[in-house]
């Protein structure tokens, strides 16, 4: 096993983990890795843009209020004040940094999206905010000679000894590499690949959430996944997301009779929170008995959509679909995570030596459900603040203490040679499986659960909890490992809250339910998890 030493190590290289890079840059080196190319994340596909209280007629308070009655009263009120008193700062410091956001004139292009009250989503080249984000971050990193780059790595594990995070086992090729640093960042993004519908990119498997369990951090909230209402349904096409912006610049939902619906859901119709959408959208598809339902702008001005909408105009002419002139059949997908690593506002997590910032993590800006578009702005405060206190712890350690920690690599090379013959010998089907779970999340434990559903998926998941005890050297079998670590988690947390609280929607218990305000907490305990159900 090859060693190496960094003084700070990002797992991940979307939003979060590049902010944290470049907050990290001055002190030392750092190093980057990545499973796939360093711009293949979920930032790049962010259409919709990013929420910052910047304009005229917005304030952070209402920046604030809107966020908090989107999670539902589970947000951590100290977390909100954080991301919308910092973000306007975040935002200007892009755009020094050569940020292109669209312009109505000389001043900055604010739009709306559901659940705001004021216009505060700022975009870039219509419908790209998280490629142009990616562009800027990635050009700011590789500015500084101490920040380095592993693609096509795996992070298979952290390196834990005493409790205290050392680096991580990283796959490359064919070898395994002990990558020791001072202090590690995760920002590995999301899980939406567990559901078998998501808008999520393919490299979004729940990684960094199931190595961090597996090394005893603490994970919450993961019963609250968010679905995107508006997913583009054709058979052949790719699940390609269609911006909530659509909806904010006067798109209509209309069922397979094309008759419009919002109405008879909620008062705030197309503008109403994303549960609420994809419930309503999920209710009309039974009542029709129609897989999908359309999303109709045709009534909008022809350039103006495609001016507003680049991206989304030129994917959907390439499936057939002209969206300036025909109804586009849509149909949800799995888009967001809620829950994750907890950590506290500097990006801590309950393991010394290790932070985490974006999507991986639950530090409670979210609540049960995320507002939209606060995704982004969240990589990027959260980001910079596990960039600055993984500094400070960095700049105290040495790299002996961290070496004395290698007992793994020494002693499991022999192991996990043994493991891969013998798995090369067995019958499982890695592929199958995969499917399979994807299928059972989208089915037992998607936008409306019940205690039959999620007692189904629990037993289909335990048959292959076999997976979670075996050695793995290839991505897909590591995969399939992290989802299923992912799967076990939101599916129990799912059944432990009996209530329905935001994103998190529970058929047989419609009302939110007693203790609704605590937060559902797993740390691994030997082969299971303990929980807590506390404030």
């Amino acid at each position: 096993m090859q060693k190496e030493f960094v003084d700070f190590l990002i797992i991940g290289s979307g939003v979060a983990g590049l902010r944290a890079a470049i907050e990290l840059a001055p002190y030392g080196n750092v190093l980057v890795v990545t499973k796939d190319r360093p711009a293949e994340s979920s930032t790049e596909y962010a259409q919709g843009g990013i929420a910052v209280a910047l304009s005229d007629e917005d304030e952070v308070g209402i920046h604030s209020e809107d966020t908090l009655r989107a999670g539902d009263g589970l947000c951590r009120e100290e977390a909100v004040r954080i991301l919308v008193e910092e973000g306007p700062e975040r935002i200007l410091e892009l755009i020094s940094w050569g940020a292109e956001f669209d312009k109505e004139g000389t001043k900055l292009d604010f739009t709306m999206e559901a659940a705001h009250s004021r216009k505060r989503i700022l975009h870039a080249h219509g419908d790209s905010t998280g490629k142009e984000l990616e562009r800027v971050l990635l050009t700011k990193a590789r500015s500084f000679a101490s920040v380095k780059k592993y693609p096509f790595a795996f992070t298979e594990d952290l390196i834990i000894r005493d409790g205290v995070c050392n680096g991580a086992y990283v796959v490359m090729g064919s070898e395994i590499r002990a990558l020791f640093a001072k202090s590690t960042v995760l920002a590995t993004g999301g899980t939406g690949q567990v559901f078998l519908r998501t808008t999520n990119p393919g490299v979004a498997t729940g990684d960094g959430i199931a190595i961090a369990f597996r090394a005893g951090a603490v994970i919450e909230d993961m019963e609250f996944i968010q679905f995107h209402p508006t997913v583009l349904f054709a058979p052949s096409a790719p699940q390609f997301l269609l911006s909530e912006a659509m909806r904010g610049e006067g798109a209509t939902l209309r069922n397979i009779h094309k008759e419009p619906f919002m109405k008879s859901y909620h008062p705030d119709a197309e503008l109403a929170p994303r549960d609420v959408v994809s419930r309503a959208i999920i209710s009309q598809m039974v009542r029709t008995k129609s897989p999908h339902v359309y999303l109709d702008l045709t009534h909008m001005d022809p350039d103006f959509v495609k001016k507003r909408f680049p991206r989304i105009y030129a994917t959907c002419l390439q499936y057939a679909v002209d969206i300036t002139k025909e109804l586009v059949p849509v149909s949800p997908a799995a888009h967001y995570v809620m829950g994750g690593i907890k950590t506290d506002m500097t990006g801590a997590t309950s393991i010394e030596g290790l932070f985490a910032a974006g999507e991986v993590t639950c530090t409670g800006v979210h609540g049960a459900n995320r507002l939209a578009s606060n995704s982004l702005l969240e990589g990027l405060v959260f980001g910079a603040r596990a960039g600055r206190e993984a500094a400070r712890y960095g700049i105290r350690r040495t790299e002996r203490e961290l070496y004395a920690g290698d007992e793994r690599g020494r002693k499991d090379a022999g192991a996990k040679k043994r493991a891969d013959d013998h798995l090369r010998g067995s019958s499982f089907k890695s592929e199958e499986t995969r499917h399979l779970l994807r299928k059972t999340m989208w089915e037992k434990v998607g936008i409306i659960r019940c205690g039959q559903s999620l007692s189904e998926a629990q037993a289909q998941l335990n048959q292959w909890s076999f997976i979670l005890s075996r050695s793995y050297r290839t991505r897909r079998e590591l995969e399939l490992k992290n989802l299923l670590t992912v799967a076990q988690l939101i599916t129990e947390a799912a059944a432990l809250r009996e209530g329905s609280v935001g994103a998190h929607y529970r058929s047989d218990h419609s009302e939110k339910g007693e203790g609704w305000l605590n937060h559902i907490r797993f740390k691994k305990e030997g082969d299971g998890l303990q929980y807590v159900f506390a404030p």
